[in-house]
């Protein structure tokens, strides 16, 4: 879809008489217009972003760089043991090379993907710098022709040949998806007037930008920024731009605000800063200079970086791939724990196994979750309206030892499964929590919601160092919103893998809030 298509779209979208349309927002009920919800709705379908391609596409070749060489390895190397283990570092080294010299000479950007096949010269020179620095590395290590030249040579062809064919297919798809919209960033431009317009001029100027601007949002009034800004509609406030982008999938959000207007940019971004979403603040137009380091670029329009999104793209991938593996490995081993605990469930009182609820999800999406019935069935709360607390008559016998032991999420795992869930993150919270106070949790925390930047998780750092449970006084929760926010700023694989790790022991040590 052209960007002149895409204008006339909204234009047509924006032909329809504004009613509202009541949408749930972090720091009140917004209501969003008709127009708004029709814009929200209408880029609901899927796409999928440049970064996030350029992220799969490196998955893929190193895959089938390393399934080439193990084929060869496998079907023509004849070698003993000594060998083998050389073979097989071989290719993991290979692989892992080539696809970092592809990364180097520029081959996984989108313009260059885009390109036409005789472009793909640099992919074939980087691949080739590969093979020779092996064979080198090879005769210097062994100084011997112990390793297959066939090998090397096979490899080496038949991973131009296949890197060329995944890229020749790739361009076709690239095309036909930025043609239907499915591959693109999309944006919303914060704050109206001369600048946006100067801003979404600029924008489209840009040759082969994957920029959709889905929309203005501004609370000033029609006479300080009117409704109509280059072709594209005001949308609405910044509280409806909250619940805009908790409706669609938004990428970025791009302040056209200057730096002189400190106050109103800080009350902005407190209000902003809960979405999983990049903040760009505008800065064509800033009288401020910065060195070239203080700024990112959108073509040639120059952007300062004010939040990035966690968990982005590449991330995002990996932290999913980890989820995956690890969600099927623990339902393996612990396969027996869940069927002895299902029954015991079962016999110990009449009703349900599995206990569900609606929880807060990722960009605060309602989910369902899983988990073993604790309680008697007659006194089954899935509103959580009323917080367990210490000797509470609802549970039951077995529902006491799997709650303190925490083996009643453990169905959850089939909610890393299906996508709903991370192994690690914040834990989700019930729809309506409430402290034993009968306080809720967002009049409890300030930007309570920005813990749903991520995928909430089976358990978390704050449930390792303490803070599960019963919340039966303001700091708790305030402690545990401090932990999931360290989290998230924090995320790495590794500190994933400790918390697992960690989970166990502190179940076992620290039981005192778990009732």
């Amino acid at each position: 879809m052209s960007q002149s298509e895409h204008i006339t779209d909204l234009r047509s979208l924006a032909a329809v008489k504004p009613v509202p349309v009541e949408v749930r927002s972090d720091h009140d009920h917004a209501e969003l217009n008709a127009l708004a919800a029709r814009i929200a709705d209408h880029y609901r379908t899927d796409f999928m972003t440049p970064r996030l391609l350029t992220g799969y596409l490196r998955l893929v070749e190193f895959a089938v760089l390393a399934a080439i060489g193990s084929l060869f390895l496998v079907f023509y190397v004849e070698t003993d043991t000594r060998l083998l283990w050389s073979y097989v570092a071989i290719i993991l080294a290979g692989s892992t090379l080539g696809v970092l010299s592809i990364n180097v000479v520029g081959g996984y950007r989108l313009s260059f993907l885009r390109r036409s096949m005789l472009a793909h010269w640099r992919v074939a020179a980087a691949w080739i710098a590969v093979i020779a620095g092996v064979t080198a590395a090879l005769f210097f290590i062994y100084g011997s022709a112990d390793h297959s030249r066939v090998f090397l040579a096979g490899w080496f062809v038949c991973g131009i040949i296949a890197l060329s064919l995944i890229r020749v297919t790739l361009c076709s798809f690239i095309h036909k998806w930025a043609r239907d919209g499915r591959m693109e960033r999309r944006a919303v431009i914060v704050g109206g007037g001369r600048n946006a317009a100067q801003l979404i001029r600029g924008l489209e100027a840009q040759a082969d930008s994957d920029i959709r601007i889905c929309g203005i949002f501004d609370d000033r009034n029609d006479r300080r920024s009117p409704p109509l800004v280059a072709g594209y509609p005001k949308l609405g406030t910044i509280a409806e731009l909250v619940a805009f982008s908790r409706r669609t999938r938004i990428d970025m959000l791009i302040v056209t605000l200057p730096l002189s207007a400190e106050k109103r940019l800080l009350s902005l971004l407190r209000k902003l800063w809960v979405l999983p979403v990049d903040i760009r603040l505008s800065a064509h137009e800033n009288a401020l200079q910065f060195r070239p380091r203080s700024y990112s670029f959108i073509g040639d329009i120059p952007m300062i970086d004010v939040l990035d999104r966690p968990l982005a793209d590449w991330d995002w991938i990996a932290k999913r791939a980890f989820d995956f593996v690890f969600a099927f490995l623990a339902i393996a081993i612990m396969s027996p724990i869940l069927l002895l605990t299902a029954l015991a469930v079962k016999l110990d009182s009449p009703g349900p196994v599995i206990f569900r609820q609606k929880r807060h999800g990722f960009n605060n999406q309602t989910i369902e979750i899983f988990k073993f019935r604790s309680l008697r069935d007659e006194f089954s709360d899935p509103e959580a309206k009323q917080i367990v607390t210490k000797n509470d008559r609802r549970i039951t016998r077995v529902g006491s030892f799997i709650r303190k032991t925490s083996i009643d999420e453990l169905p959850q795992l089939f909610n890393v499964l299906r996508g709903d869930l991370s192994l690690v993150g914040p834990r989700p919270h019930a729809l309506h929590a409430q402290s034993s106070r009968n306080e809720t949790f967002t009049a409890i925390v300030d930007g309570y919601f920005g813990r749903h930047k991520v995928k909430p998780g089976i358990t978390g750092w704050a449930q390792i160092k303490g803070w599960r449970g019963e919340i039966d006084q303001p700091e708790k929760l305030q402690r545990r919103f401090e932990h999931d926010l360290h989290y998230i700023e924090n995320w790495s694989l590794r500190f994933d893998l400790y918390i697992l790790l960690m989970t166990p022991i502190s179940m076992l040590s620290k039981t005192d809030g778990a009732y």
